[in-house]
């Protein structure tokens, strides 16, 4: 494609970082690199202790293994979401409950969450989408109140906030995605979040194959020994270095893409005021990071259309998320308890446009204008 949907960027210290750690003859994870992750990651989140995984499903499933879910207990997520949000959950014999987004922001509707909640309820999921946080005073609030756990899927989101505080650093774990799709990268790649000190001795062992190594490289234990569950989530030492680079670029990054957005966002205003689209909204109490820039179309014929219309020309624009509850794995594994209208509504209307950090105007002006054009 011409204008493709993304491509992954290069800060330019990636090649210098991995070429340290091939000094250094540390190649595998854990090492000096991923140290630095882990203090950069939890300074700039404000959480107790973050462990790099090979993936955000990765940190999803740690997540879930250390929430000690039961065969039939529930959890309670959005249907529009990535399949590793319910998998996760679905590993440890649970059930994800399926509640209904907003129609503003897309995100999981904090008010439809306390009708879902049964007593094998055990956790809330809110998911960020497109790096807009959701409603986290009220799913706290009822977390608290029916004694649940908050996991918060922050896949999209670093470097977002809900009212000055970090996205990711509100439930007592969270997890975030570094896949060359988002807005941080190291190709594959995640991490585990850990806001509550009573989970991290465990996150740590799961992280570790089920051992208690990393008490043993502190010199708290004289050797190191299979003690629970657990399995292989660490990323090499190679992801780590080109992860570094990524991160100390992220103010950069965000900046750049919010830049980009706003260009969208503008240029695409008069046709929402014709109610031909339908441009993000943002509550005035989030500061997003430009993960994604959506329009949402009047129906699936509509998208169709444009899609075809726009690889025609070369630029490549995709829709997101089958909803889960309509899956064929989400109807066997998960349930709902509400008519899912506007995840089904939206789902099929939501069509993603190009955002990457080396997009140049005239390429963002040659997709606004073959929007115009398509609708003209």
């Amino acid at each position: 494609m011409k204008i493709p949907f993304n491509k992954p960027c290069v800060t330019g210290k990636e090649v210098e970082y991995i070429q340290q750690v091939l000094n250094n003859n540390h190649i595998s994870g854990n090492g000096e690199f991923t140290e630095k992750c882990h203090k950069f990651i939890s300074a700039q989140i404000g959480s107790n202790r973050a462990l790099l995984t090979h993936s955000c499903t990765a940190a999803l499933e740690m997540a879930a293994m250390l929430a000690d879910l039961k065969p039939g207990d529930e959890v309670i997520m959005p249907s529009y979401t990535f399949v590793s949000t319910a998998n996760a959950f679905v590993l440890r014999g649970a059930i994800p409950v399926f509640v209904d987004i907003r129609p503003d922001t897309l995100n999981m509707d904090e008010t439809k969450i306390e009708a879902a909640i049964t007593p094998k309820t055990k956790a809330i999921v809110p998911v960020h989408y497109a790096g807009v946080g959701c409603e986290m005073d009220v799913i706290l609030a009822i977390a608290g109140k029916y004694n649940l756990l908050v996991i918060e899927d922050a896949a999209q989101a670093f470097m977002s906030t809900y009212k000055g505080k970090a996205l990711g650093g509100f439930g007592c774990l969270a997890t975030v995605s570094f896949h060359e799709t988002k807005n941080i990268i190291s190709g594959e790649g995640g991490v585990l979040l850990i806001n509550h000190d009573r989970f991290i001795e465990r996150a740590e062992i799961i992280w570790e194959k089920g051992t208690n190594r990393s008490q043993f490289f502190r010199g708290q234990v004289d050797k190191y020994t299979w003690i629970d569950l657990g399995s292989s989530h660490l990323p090499s030492e190679i992801i780590a270095a080109f992860l570094f680079a990524q991160l100390e670029e992220a103010e950069f990054i965000t900046k750049t893409r919010l830049r980009i957005w706003s260009y969208y966002h503008s240029a695409l205003e008069d046709l929402e005021y014709a109610g031909i689209i339908r441009r993000p909204i943002i509550p005035e109490y989030c500061q997003h990071n430009a993960h994604m820039y959506y329009i949402l179309l009047p129906d699936l014929k509509t998208r169709i259309e444009l899609i075809k219309y726009l690889r025609e020309l070369d630029i490549l624009a995709v829709f997101h998320y089958i909803p889960l509850h309509s899956s064929p794995a989400g109807m066997k594994y998960g349930c709902s308890r509400d008519e899912l209208i506007f995840t089904t509504n939206l789902s099929e209307r939501i069509l993603r446009l190009p955002l990457f950090l080396s997009i140049s105007d005239s390429e963002l002006q040659e997709v606004i204008d073959a929007i115009y054009k398509f609708f003209k």
